[in-house]
C-alpha cells in the first residue's frame, strides 16, 4: 500500500501507511490514496507485488526457509472477497483447486494446464489461519534469490 500512494505522489498516505499499526489499517489507507488512478495502478501493481514479495521474503530467514519449502507449489491468496490477488475462495473451499484451472486473469501469471493438488501450510508469520497451496508440475520458481 506504501508503494502505492508512493505511485501517486501521495507523500502523507505513504507516512501513515508506513506507521499503521497493522494490515487492515494499511488496506484501509491504501483505499484512499489521492490520485489514485485504476488503470495506472493496474498497469504498475504486479511489479509492486513482486518488489514487496522479494524484501518481504529476502529480509526474513524463517519465511524465505518456509517458501523455498513450499517447491513448485502455486502459492495462491485463499480469500473469498479478494478477486484482484486472491482467487475468490476461502481456504477451506474445496472448489480452489478447481479455479486455478478457470480461464481467468490471474496477477500471479498462473497458468490453466498445470493440473493442481491441493494442501495446506501455515507459514510462520502467517496470523490469518490457513494458506492454501495448490501443488502443480510445472509452476515457475519463484524462490527469492
Amino acid at each position: 500500500m506504501a508503494q502505492k500512494a508512493a505511485l501517486f505522489g501521495d507523500q502523507e498516505t505513504h507516512d501513515a501507511i508506513l506507521a499503521a499499526p497493522g494490515p487492515s489499517q494499511a488496506k484501509k489507507l491504501g483505499r484512499a490514496v489521492r490520485g489514485f488512478d485504476d488503470a495506472r495502478w493496474t498497469a504498475h501493481r504486479f511489479e509492486v507485488a513482486v518488489h514487496g514479495n522479494v524484501a518481504k521474503f529476502g529480509q526474513n530467514p524463517a519465511l524465505a526457509d518456509w517458501l523455498r519449502s513450499t517447491g513448485d507449489a502455486v502459492l495462491v491468496e485463499a480469500s473469498p472477497v479478494d478477486r484482484i490477488w486472491g482467487i475468490g475462495l476461502a481456504a477451506d473451499d474445496p472448489r480452489g483447486a478447481r479455479s486455478l484451472r478457470l480461464a481467468r486473469p490471474q496477477p500471479a501469471g498462473l497458468r490453466a494446464d498445470e493440473g493442481p493438488r491441493s494442501a495446506r501450510l501455515r507459514s510462520p508469520d502467517y496470523s490469518g489461519g490457513l494458506i492454501s497451496v495448490f501443488r502443480c508440475s510445472h509452476a515457475p520458481n519463484t524462490q527469492p534469490s
